[in-house]
């Protein structure tokens, strides 16, 4: 699974295999496209808002909607982005809750002939206030599956950005999967405090080598950066970064947000309400989420044994435990 990785400060261009679309398909042209808003917290080139803006820009293109968007907007700032908007005549809002979940909602009480589908660790509330998590765990579970196999030092770390529902149940996925083929393996976990730093979570991605881990799990962007440096594997989040790291990076638990935003503007644009959580439609048996990963890195049994859990995700004869504590 190949997929091309170029950032931009305005765009993320991507090609390749394209996660499914949950078995919703908006009109490749439609007479009058839906105005939507994206509202991203960091820049868009921050590995989660990148997945929203490509799925927001590909609609676009097509005629779907009709996409405008700021980027780097401030917690203080974000509750007064989503009243422009609003009043600007926007008929779905897309965005981040996580920091401004009171103001946001309240927002949302505002404006009920606005639909708002935001990411949030809460619920959905009336009809107008929905929202999606980012469930790429699956994808997580299995990538810590082939480091579990990989790891020589039976010391695995992960760099998240803070202890969220989201981010703790993606980081206990990895470790999950770590610990279901190698019961022995120690697992460091380091939060960095902020959703977008780079820096901050390069430098704990080499504290957390100094302690002896010899592959880490990015949820952040940056985290590979310590990997490279240092010469041992990473795993990459959200998107596919090993084209970027080549030699670094060796999976990747992908996520696909154009499943969540087909079902959200399906349902604006018939004018039923929103107010509903949207997140199944990211999950791996729906074709919202997946692993990419480069063969032959891993031993041949590891990639075997994963495959087959793999499968049984999709088919939903499997699980993955979604276990949202904060991880120690």
């Amino acid at each position: 699974m190949n997929r091309d990785f170029r950032l931009s400060r305005r765009a993320v261009l991507a090609s390749g295999l394209a996660l499914g679309v949950g078995g919703l398909v908006l009109p490749v042209r439609a007479a009058t496209p839906l105005k939507v808003a994206g509202i991203h917290a960091s820049p868009v080139e921050n590995a989660w808002n990148s997945c929203l803006h490509k799925a927001l820009q590909d609609a676009a293109a097509e005629g779907a909607i009709e996409y405008t968007f700021s980027e780097g907007v401030s917690g203080t700032d974000y509750p007064r982005a989503m009243r422009e908007y609003a009043e600007a005549g926007n008929k779905l809002i897309i965005g981040e809750a996580y920091a401004v979940e009171k103001e946001a909602r309240q927002v949302a009480a505002d404006y009920p002939e606005t639909a708002f589908v935001l990411g949030s660790s809460g619920e959905a509330a009336g009809d107008n206030f929905g929202v999606f998590g980012t469930w790429n765990h699956d994808g997580a579970y299995l990538a810590g599956m082939l480091a579990g196999k990989m790891t020589k030092s039976n010391v695995v770390g992960s760099v998240g950005a803070m202890p969220i529902p989201e981010v703790n149940m993606l980081i206990n996925a990895f470790a999950a999967g770590v610990k279901a083929v190698n019961p022995e393996a120690k697992h460091l976990v380091t939060f960095i405090g902020t959703f977008f730093d780079p820096p901050k979570a390069r430098e704990a991605g080499l504290a957390q080598i100094d302690a002896g881990a010899d592959i880490l799990f990015g949820e952040r962007i940056g985290t590979a950066d310590a990997a490279k440096e240092r010469g041992i594997k990473a795993v990459g989040s959200l998107i596919d970064y090993t084209p970027r790291y080549p030699d670094t990076v060796f999976a990747n638990a992908l996520w696909g947000f154009r499943p969540i935003l087909n079902a959200a503007v399906a349902d604006a644009a018939a004018g039923k309400p929103v107010g509903k959580d949207y997140t199944a439609f990211g999950l791996m048996k729906e074709g919202g989420s997946d692993i990419a990963y480069a063969k032959g890195v891993a031993p041949a049994d590891a990639e075997a044994a994963m495959e087959e859990v793999r499968a049984k995700i999709k088919s939903g004869a499997f699980e993955v435990p979604r276990d949202t504590a904060e991880p120690k």
